[in-house]
């Protein structure tokens, strides 16, 4: 059965598959049920060609405070490899389901993002932050090591050294200096957040969608691979976008000196 979860609202509007998290309350923590709510969301997404991107956001002053840790599982006795297991079927697959995501996602923190909350966010493929928003790397102060791909994250936008102030201080990264470093690509007031995600994820829907597909995984696996390997698939995704109704659009549209009108096929 499908896993349900009322604090995750969904809607599709122009293309553009909205999640918004929905525990104001509890500073939007993630649950397993809204966890396995948002993989299951992003994978539809990914399949759905009517959708054409995604917005991730939340409701209240949070944005995602991280895992919540009165939702995870106790009791009984714990042998080597259980909590590795954990981190691997659930906040490494999460993140993993936003860079997976097929479709181009946007982050629209409203407020603090902080541990998986925040790598949750930096996941995706554009950041907008409202002018409250703050990043935590709240592990250190708990005596733990960053889960949720942050290691991973984390230097390749902004590099090992400042990964490493980030990690070591867990100091709240206010969403200014979050953008001048490089974790964020717009810094709005919080009463143009929502219209700023909308109207970015509208230029998004209305794209060549494979293409945007393409290029999204050329780039997220560009850091990870050596100049031949690189080259060799930009190859190969360069003739299979050449393949698509939006390309031949887009061809027919300059010659005829018009404005495309990409189908996301």
């Amino acid at each position: 059965m499908p896993v349900t979860a009322p604090e995750v609202l969904h809607r599709v509007e122009n293309g553009v598959s909205w999640l918004t998290l929905d525990r104001p309350e509890a500073m939007n923590a993630l649950t397993p049920a809204q966890r396995e709510r948002l993989i299951t969301l992003l994978s539809e997404a990914s399949a759905d060609p009517a959708v054409r991107a995604v917005v991730i956001t939340a409701t209240g002053s949070a944005f995602c405070a991280g895992a919540d840790l009165r939702a995870a599982p106790g009791g009984g006795e714990r042998v080597a490899g259980d909590v590795a297991r954990l981190i691997r079927g659930g906040a490494q697959r999460l993140i993993a389901s936003v860079l997976d995501c097929e479709k181009p996602v946007i982050a629209a923190v409203n407020g603090t993002a902080a541990g998986l909350g925040a790598h949750l966010a930096l996941a995706c493929d554009l950041v907008i932050a409202a002018e409250e928003a703050r990043f935590i790397e709240v592990f250190a102060r708990r005596g733990l090591v960053p889960d949720g791909g942050g290691a991973y994250l984390l230097p390749r936008l902004i590099g090992p050294q400042r990964a490493k102030e980030l990690m070591f201080f867990g100091d709240a990264l206010p969403a200014r200096d979050a953008e001048r470093w490089g974790l964020v690509n717009r810094v709005v007031p919080a009463e143009e957040l929502e219209k700023t995600a909308r109207a970015w994820s509208d230029r998004l829907a209305t794209g060549p969608t494979r293409a945007l597909s393409l290029t999204k995984h050329l780039v997220n696996a560009a850091l990870d691979t050596d100049r031949a390997t690189a080259f060799a698939a930009e190859a190969a995704a360069v003739e299979l976008a050449m393949t698509t109704q939006d390309a031949n659009e887009g061809v027919t549209s300059f010659r005829d000196r018009r404005s495309p009108r990409f189908q996301g096929r």
